[in-house]
């Protein structure tokens, strides 16, 4: 019984620390109401490779649709480096009322492997 009780405290704790998070995938999956974006692509990554030492930690640039209510809105290009990250939370911030902690473009590349634009995302987490 205590083993059960332990395991019940864990799990709810361990929920209530879990952060919020929100897949941009290059899927045509618009909402009727309120705002949706959609991942067009994803181009001029020289992220460094997993598993590589590199100097520079690298860049990596996405093309972004936004749709409000099925209607198309803008077209964004976001470039995701060390110097802009706080730039495109605000950009983002347009169209999502919770506090953004993190924007990544997933999966991170790894030396060897080829990442098809299919399996690319953007992952928004948010702020509890």
């Amino acid at each position: 019984m205590k083993k059960l009780l332990l395991i019940v405290t864990l799990v709810i704790g361990i929920s209530a620390f879990a952060q919020n998070e929100i897949k941009i995938t290059p899927k045509k999956s618009i909402a009727k109401k309120g705002y949706s974006l959609r991942l067009k692509s994803v181009f001029d990554d020289s992220r460094c490779l997993e598993g590589v030492t590199c100097i520079w930690a690298g860049e990596v640039s996405v093309l972004i649709e936004v749709y409000k209510d099925k209607k198309f809105v803008e077209e964004q290009k976001l470039t995701f480096n060390s110097k802009n990250r706080e730039e495109n939370l605000h950009w983002f911030s347009k169209y999502f009322s919770k506090k953004m902690q993190t924007v990544e473009v997933l999966p991170y590349p790894k030396q060897g492997k080829i990442i098809k634009f299919k399996k690319q995302y953007l992952s928004l987490i948010f702020a509890n």
